[in-house]
C-alpha cells in the first residue's frame, strides 16, 4: 500500500486531512465497506480517490449527473491522475480514448453513470478491467422517498453482490431513515463501517426573511455581492425567467435554468457557470447537483424550500471551498400554503405525507426560530451545538413576546367560522372590518368579532404566519386551503399552554448584517491580478477556473506572497503536477520577477524536507569537486542522484553506494561528507 499521506501532498498538495477523513481513507484503502456521511464541502471525493491511487485495479465511481463526473475527472487530470467517465455526454473520441485508456491499463478511475448499469455489458467490462472498488457518490439517491431518488441506484447492490469487492459510499443527505435505507439496499442489510462526519458546514451564514417586496429583496441581496457566484432558486420555472431578467436588467450576468429548456439549454448554463467568475444561476432544484464549483458565494431561495433536507443540501452548494459563504431564505404565508398542499394533494401513503409534513415543521421550525439557527439545524440531524455566531440570529438576537392571548383569538375566530375560512377573512373578523363578507356571513355579531382590534392587519398577518410555521393551524385542502387547527394547538386554546413569537418580523422586516471581506484591503489587488491569471490559463484551456487553482488557493498565495518554489510548494491545493505546470507563472505575478529555473529533478523535491536536503548535499558536491585540496580529477554527480540520496537518507557508506551507484572513487571523494550532512539534517 503506497504511503497515504505522502499521496495526499504530492498529488492534491495537501499537507493534513481535513477533520474525520484519516479514518475514513484508511477504512476504504482497507478495502471494507463503508458508508460516510459528511457536510458537502469537506472532502468526500478525496477519501474515495486517495485509495484509488494507493489500490490495484480499477474504482469505478457511480456519480448522478454528467456535469459532476466531467468535473472531477478534468480536475483529476490537472492534477497529474488518470481519470476518465463513460456518459452520454462523451464524443466519439472521448469514448475512445477511455477504452484505450483502460485496456493499456493506466486509468485508475472510472465514472459511470447509474442508468449504465441496465446494460448487461457493464458487469462484463468491470470484471475485464479489473474493478476491485466501487464508489458511490450521493448515496442518498437510492432512497425512494428521497428527494433526489434515482431509479438505477437500485442497481447498485446488485453490481456489488456480482463484482464482490468493496463499496465504499457517500452523501452529505441522509437522516437517520435514509441511512437505514442506504444500508439495506447498498449493504445487504450488513452494517458497513458507518462514519457520520457532522452536518455543520460552519463557514456558511445562515438567513431567514419574511418576503417584504421579494423581488426587491432578491436584487438587493445581489447588488450587496456583486461579482461574485450565485445561486437563486424558485419554486417555479417561470419565476426563474422574470427573476433572471430583472437581475440581467440589474446590471448582473444571470441566466434561468430549469428542466423546462432543452438539454442543449441546460448544459450552456452549466458550462457558462463553471467557467465564468460572478455569474448567477436563477433555477429550480434540477440546478447545482452537479456542479462541483467550489467558489459560490452565496445562495438565495426566492421561495421556501421543500423540506429541510433539500434546504440543507441547496445552501450546502455554497463555499464548498470553506471560505465564507452566506445564504438568504425568503418565506411566507403563501410558501407554506403551497408546501402543505402538494404534501396533502400528493399520491403518497398517509404515513408517507405524515412524514413530509414533519420534516416541512422542521424547515418551518428553522424559519420562524427564535434563537440560533445553526442549534435548530443541526439538532434536526441529531447534533448539538453551541451558539454559532454566523447567522442572522446570532448577529442580532430576536425580540420576542408572550403571544398566548393573540393566538387564542385567532384560533377562537377559526372555531367560530366552523375552520371555513382562510387568514384574510379571519383577520378582517378579528381587526372589526365589516367587509361584505364578513356581514353575509353573520361573522359581524360573533363574539370574536373585533377582539384583536388594537393589532393591525400586517401584525395579524404575521401572528398567522408564525401559527402556520409552528403548526398549529394547516390550509385544508379539502376546503379550498380554509385554516383548521392541529393537535398543536389544543393546548393553548384551552389555556393550558403558552407560545412565544418573534415581534421583529411582526413589526417588519429584519435588516441584513453588512457583507465581509474575503482578503485583507492590503491583499485584495494581488488576489485580483492572481485571479487574472487564473482566468487567462483557464480560456487557453478551455477549462473552469478552479480547476487551475481554487479561490481558497489563491487567497492562501496572496496573504503569504511566496518568493520560491519550495514556498509555493507549501500552499494547500498546489500539488507536484500544478507547481510543474504553473508554479513559475504564479510566483511571476506575486515577486514581478520570473524565479530562477530549478533543475526537475530539485523541483519534485519541491516544499519537502528532502528538498533542503538536496540543496546541502549539492553545495557539498560542489566544494569536493576538486577534493579536500582543491587540486583533485573534477568529479560530479547528476542531480537525479542527488535526488534519491535525498530522498533515502542512506546512514552508511554501503546504503549510499548501493541508492546511489556511485562507484569506488566518487564514494571515497564525497561518501563521509554526504553522510555528515545528512546526519546534520536530522
Amino acid at each position: 500500500m503506497a504511503d497515504l499521506t505522502g499521496l495526499l501532498h504530492s498529488v492534491f498538495g495537501f499537507t493534513s486531512f481535513r477533520p474525520g477523513q484519516a479514518e475514513i481513507v484508511d477504512a476504504v484503502a482497507a478495502g471494507r465497506n463503508t458508508l460516510a456521511i459528511m457536510p458537502t464541502g469537506g472532502g468526500k471525493s478525496l477519501c474515495f480517490q486517495l485509495p484509488a491511487l494507493a489500490s490495484p485495479g480499477v474504482t469505478v465511481v457511480i456519480s448522478p449527473l454528467i456535469a459532476l463526473m466531467r468535473d472531477q475527472v478534468r480536475a483529476l487530470r490537472e492534477a497529474g491522475v488518470e481519470a476518465g467517465a463513460l456518459t452520454s455526454g462523451n464524443t466519439e473520441d472521448e469514448t475512445e480514448g477511455v477504452f484505450a485508456a483502460l485496456e493499456a491499463g493506466r486509468l485508475k478511475l472510472l465514472y459511470m453513470a447509474p442508468e449504465r448499469l441496465a446494460s448487461p455489458a457493464t458487469i462484463g467490462l468491470l470484471r475485464r478491467i479489473n474493478c476491485t472498488m466501487i464508489a458511490v457518490d450521493e448515496a442518498h439517491c437510492v432512497s425512494q422517498w428521497g428527494h433526489d431518488f434515482r431509479p438505477d441506484y437500485l442497481r447498485i447492490g446488485d453490481l456489488r453482490r456480482a463484482l464482490d469487492v468493496p463499496l465504499a459510499a457517500f452523501t452529505a443527505t441522509a437522516d437517520e431513515e435514509t441511512r437505514a435505507e442506504i444500508v439495506t439496499r447498498l449493504f445487504d442489510g450488513i452494517p458497513p463501517a458507518i462514519f457520520l462526519r457532522g452536518f455543520d458546514r460552519p463557514n456558511i451564514h445562515l438567513a431567514f426573511a419574511v418576503k417584504d417586496k421579494p423581488r426587491d429583496q432578491v436584487l438587493g441581496f445581489a447588488a450587496r455581492r456583486r461579482g461574485q457566484s450565485g445561486i437563486v432558486y424558485c419554486g417555479t420555472r417561470a419565476k426563474t425567467e422574470t427573476l433572471a431578467r430583472a437581475l440581467t436588467e440589474a446590471g448582473h450576468g444571470s441566466c434561468a435554468y430549469h428542466a423546462g429548456l432543452d438539454p442543449e439549454e441546460r448544459r450552456v448554463v452549466e458550462t457558462r457557470f463553471q467557467r465564468e467568475e460572478g455569474l448567477i444561476v436563477v433555477a429550480t432544484v434540477a440546478f447545482g447537483m452537479g456542479i462541483d464549483k467550489p467558489d459560490i458565494r452565496w445562495v438565495a431561495h426566492a421561495d421556501l424550500p421543500k423540506s429541510i433536507e433539500g434546504y440543507y443540501q441547496e445552501i450546502g452548494r455554497a463555499g464548498r471551498d470553506s471560505l465564507p459563504a452566506e445564504t438568504m431564505t425568503l418565506y411566507g404565508p403563501d410558501d407554506i400554503r403551497l408546501r402543505r398542499t402538494q404534501i396533502d394533494e400528493g399520491s403518497a401513503p398517509t404515513d408517507r405525507k405524515m412524514a413530509d409534513h414533519a420534516r416541512l415543521n422542521a424547515l418551518l421550525g428553522l424559519a420562524e426560530a427564535v434563537a440560533c439557527r445553526r442549534q435548530v439545524l443541526l439538532g434536526y440531524f441529531g447534533e448539538t451545538a453551541q451558539p454559532c455566531g454566523n447567522c442572522d440570529l446570532c448577529d442580532r438576537p430576536a425580540r420576542l413576546f408572550d403571544a398566548t392571548e393573540p393566538v387564542r383569538m385567532a384560533l377562537s375566530a377559526m372555531l367560530r367560522t366552523g375552520e371555513w375560512f382562510g387568514a384574510g377573512h379571519l383577520i378582517d373578523i378579528l381587526t372589526g372590518t365589516a367587509t361584505a363578507k364578513v356581514r353575509d356571513k353573520g361573522h359581524d355579531r360573533l363574539p370574536t368579532f373585533a377582539v384583536g382590534k388594537a393589532i393591525t392587519k400586517e401584525s395579524w398577518g404575521a401572528v398567522f404566519r408564525q401559527m402556520m410555521g409552528r403548526d398549529l393551524v394547516r390550509p385544508d385542502p379539502e376546503r379550498m386551503g380554509a385554516l383548521r387547527l392541529t393537535d398543536a394547538a389544543v393546548p393553548i386554546l384551552k389555556g393550558e399552554a403558552q407560545i412565544t413569537l418573534r415581534q421583529d418580523t411582526v413589526e417588519g422586516a429584519v435588516r441584513e448584517p453588512s457583507v465581509r471581506a474575503v482578503v485583507a484591503d492590503a491583499d485584495a489587488p494581488l488576489l485580483a491580478a492572481l485571479k487574472a491569471q487564473r482566468r487567462a490559463l483557464a480560456d487557453a484551456a478551455n477549462a473552469p477556473a478552479y480547476v487551475i487553482f481554487t479561490d481558497k488557493t489563491l487567497i492562501e498565495m496572496a496573504e503569504t506572497r511566496p518568493k520560491t518554489l519550495d514556498a509555493m510548494a507549501r500552499i494547500s491545493g498546489v500539488g507536484a503536477k500544478k507547481l510543474e505546470s504553473y508554479g513559475r507563472i504564479f510566483l511571476t505575478v506575486i515577486n514581478g520577477s520570473a524565479p530562477e529555473t530549478v533543475h526537475p529533478a530539485r523541483r519534485r523535491l519541491a516544499g519537502r524536507d528532502a528538498g533542503a536536503l538536496f540543496d546541502a548535499l549539492r553545495a557539498a558536491e560542489r566544494d569536493l569537486a576538486r577534493g579536500a585540496g582543491g587540486i583533485g580529477k573534477p568529479m560530479s554527480l547528476g542531480q537525479g542522484t542527488l535526488r534519491r540520496i535525498a530522498e533515502a537518507r542512506p546512514s552508511t557508506l554501503s546504503d549510499l553506494d548501493r541508492i546511489a551507484d556511485l562507484g569506488s572513487a566518487r564514494l571515497e571523494r564525497f561518501g563521509e561528507a554526504f553522510l555528515a550532512v545528512i546526519r546534520d539534517a536530522e
